[in-house]
């Protein structure tokens, strides 16, 4: 069955828009006809994605936005309603990954309280930012990026997993209360190299705490993964040892969860490889 296009002319607004994910979806959802509207704290590779989807013949628009303040992202919505007349989709993308044992605090304390105010108040920011457009708009969608690091605590993932835990009780607790007006999904990606997340990580071996026994395997493959020596049946997505999805796979799976009709929620969504070793 071919999958009936609802994205087309729909307003998106997304977050940390200029790199990663929030690239890869915003260049995706233009293609299927989205207009977009783009947030990121660096301006200049915002402003040059931006000019990289209208030079294509996309509808795009954007500001350089630090998502936690409350009134960047006000003038953000703001943006998208007087350039589009409208916000239908919201997608929650911005965020750190200070991973960092509690021996490491001293090194780390910047960087947790950075993590603390974007993965949860730029969440709570963008939620405010757009939410009395959307009920009087009579709907929305909200999609926020949370990870299975909110699912429990491990060790080295106390702050960010703390962090994914709340995005999880956020997303849950606006779907209820904007129930029939709002859908709201919550993506849980596993470990994905390539997007520059990891660039955060205060402590590499802070990533074997979601690894536990498979770590020192895991951690080979990265090795090899670096110097080009992983199986080949490893780096194939079409085989089911692939090791670690590549970004892309990720934005695919986000722009299904929007790409839905109003009626129908992708309320939560685990995305992995299938050879992963991350322990849920």
């Amino acid at each position: 069955m071919t999958q009936i296009n609802h994205l087309k002319d729909k307003v998106i607004i997304v977050t940390g828009a200029a790199s990663g994910f929030g690239k890869l979806v915003s260049q995706k959802a233009a293609a299927s006809g989205a207009r977009i509207v783009a947030a990121d704290i660096s301006e200049e590779a915002l402003l040059s994605m931006i000019s990289d989807l209208q030079a294509s013949g996309h509808q795009a628009a954007g500001m350089k936005a630090d998502v936690t303040r409350r009134t960047d992202m006000q003038a953000v919505a703001q943006q998208a309603i007087s350039t589009f007349g409208q916000i239908d989709i919201l997608i929650n993308n911005a965020g750190i990954m200070p991973l960092a044992f509690f021996a490491d605090h001293a090194d780390a304390a910047e960087a947790w309280d950075r993590c603390i105010d974007i993965n949860i108040k730029g969440v709570v920011n963008g939620i405010a930012a757009v939410y009395d457009q959307m009920i009087s708009q009579g709907r929305g969608h909200i999609l926020n990026l949370s990870s299975i690091y909110g699912n429990y605590g491990v060790p080295g993932g106390a702050v960010y997993g703390a962090t994914k835990a709340a995005v999880d009780f956020i997303s849950e607790s606006l779907r209820q209360e904007s129930l029939g007006k709002i859908k709201v999904t919550t993506i849980k990606p596993t470990g994905i190299p390539g997007t520059g997340l990891g660039a955060g990580v205060i402590n590499p071996l802070a990533i074997s705490g979601i690894l536990r026994d498979k770590a020192p395997e895991y951690m080979g493959k990265f090795e090899l993964a670096a110097t080009g020596q992983l199986p080949a049946a490893q780096t194939d997505p079409n085989s089911v040892e692939y090791w670690a999805l590549a970004p892309e796979y990720l934005a695919d799976q986000i722009i299904y969860a929007i790409n839905q009709p109003w009626g129908v929620s992708i309320a939560e969504l685990t995305v992995r490889a299938t050879g992963d070793a991350y322990m849920m």
